[in-house]
């Protein structure tokens, strides 16, 4: 458990209009016989987060790929095959847009699909749990775990 305490003078909470990162650079110290004039703030962090964990399982699932001597070579390629498929899938997106009225309709089409999918998956609050797993037995799956 970690915890970080802090005492504030009154003047740095709140001077006027002033605010409180226009008063940092100037902190006074408030000594003991001062205490009765000072605000203490006090955090504490009481579990540990599980998000830390997740990200370390895909470091190590990316480094045991990048070890494995047989891979590098599919590897390299596909990194090659993504580079010539982004470059190619940016000149096709200005060909499109060149010709007239189609990018209109495109661009209607994403905002009915992006409506859509927040009425679907964002508004309430069991459809975003939905979607929360859906996308983690994705990632699983792409993981091989």
């Amino acid at each position: 458990m970690a915890s970080i305490i802090a005492s504030l003078p009154p003047p740095l909470l709140a001077h006027g209009r002033r605010t409180l990162l226009t008063a940092l650079p100037k902190l006074p110290v408030c000594s003991m016989r001062e205490r009765k004039n000072c605000v203490a703030v006090v955090v504490r962090a009481t579990r540990e987060s599980s998000e830390s964990s997740t990200s370390l399982s895909i470091v190590e699932s990316v480094q045991n790929v990048l070890n494995d001597s047989e891979d590098r070579i599919a590897l390299v390629g596909l990194g090659f095959a993504a580079v010539v498929a982004l470059w190619a899938t940016a000149n096709l997106i200005t060909a499109i847009d060149r010709l007239p009225l189609l990018p209109s309709v495109l661009e209607f089409v994403g905002i009915l699909f992006s409506s859509w999918f927040i009425y679907r998956y964002l508004l309430f609050k069991p459809d975003r749990e939905e979607l929360f797993q859906t996308v983690n037995k994705s990632i699983a799956d792409i993981l091989g775990q």
